[in-house]
């Protein structure tokens, strides 16, 4: 009998309908590490595509529904065309939510990448800043060296806090839905704890490099009057020499 043969394959239809519902769209997703939610993108996207395979199938049977209510009594044809109605809704629907679903989770994992990208150049700026203290721990010279190692240290720090700022929002969207929360929450303590760090050190470097510069410079003109006063008096002795006067003919200081 045709009717039932029809009615077997909108049976069938409906059963793989509901089992694609009940295991990627009901079932409860837990993403608590990077492999879990790459994992269920991959999985979304294959069940995608699956879905969007069954719509030869779902032609067919539209065909076939549409084809024999055409030739059948008008008494068939109510149970059988809302049945198709119901069935073509339905796939309909999943192939949307799925599609959604799927897209929303490739948003995610790319938030995700994103995330660890700007981590990542931050805690290369980190680095950098590293070196640069230890760098200036100990600078000798005087204070135009110094003042260098100052500078160069300060044009470092004027770091713009776009990057930051990023990391804060796009953790808390991931988090706020309770993906990889524990593992982005510890990765969110390390870097804002050596960053604060850091920073601190920076600032203290920086006062410290500004007082040896003023040290420095103190020193620097105790030398330069040692230097003016030695000069004089060579001059003094030089014109001493010259004359030919004896050491107990002059002042006591030029002896």
């Amino acid at each position: 009998d045709k009717t039932v043969s029809l009615r077997k394959d909108l049976s069938e239809m409906h059963e793989w309908i509901t089992q694609a519902e009940e295991e990627y769209l009901e079932r409860d997703f837990e993403y608590k590490t990077p492999d879990e939610l790459q994992k269920a993108v991959e999985e979304l996207k294959r069940a995608k595509e699956e879905a969007l395979q069954k719509e030869v199938k779902v032609k067919l049977i539209t065909d076939s529904v549409n084809n024999f209510i055409a030739k059948a009594p008008p008494a068939a044809h109510e149970a059988l065309k809302k049945e198709l109605d119901v069935l073509i809704t339905s796939y309909q629907q999943l192939c949307s939510r799925l599609n959604g679903k799927w897209k929303t989770l490739e948003e995610v994992w790319a938030c995700w990448r994103e995330l660890l990208s700007y981590l990542d150049a931050e805690n290369k700026w980190l680095n950098e800043i590293e070196q640069k203290l230890k760098a200036t721990e100990n600078v000798q010279g005087g204070a135009e060296e110094i003042s260098e190692s100052l500078d160069s240290l300060e044009r470092l720090m004027r770091h713009p806090e776009d990057n930051r700022n990023q990391i804060r929002e796009l953790a808390q969207t991931l988090t706020d839905g309770g993906i990889l929360d524990e593992l982005i929450n510890e990765k969110l303590e390390k870097f804002n704890t050596r960053w604060e760090e850091l920073q601190q050190e920076a600032v203290r470097r920086q006062k410290s490099l500004e007082q040896s510069i003023q040290s420095a410079q103190e020193t620097d003109k105790t030398l330069r009057l040692i230097q003016e006063s030695l000069a004089v008096i060579d001059k003094q002795l030089a014109a001493y020499t010259a004359d030919r006067v004896d050491a107990a003919q002059v002042p006591q200081e030029a002896q």
